[in-house]
């Protein structure tokens, strides 16, 4: 069983991390340097986006 990746853009990614300042650390560190606590702050904004999109279909 294949599992699925790159949901999220990296754009989107990267947008939400500057919104949230942790960009930084992925720009000098990679990803991997996030803290969990900052991935699911990420997470949990895109989740806001995407029903906001869905709301105004």
């Amino acid at each position: 069983m294949s599992r699925q990746r790159g949901i999220m853009s990296e754009a989107l990614k990267a947008e939400i991390a500057k919104e949230l300042g942790v960009y930084d650390t992925v720009a000098r560190e990679g990803w991997g340097s996030v803290s969990s606590r900052d991935c699911g702050n990420i997470v949990k904004k895109a989740i806001e986006i995407a029903e906001r999109n869905l709301g105004n279909r």
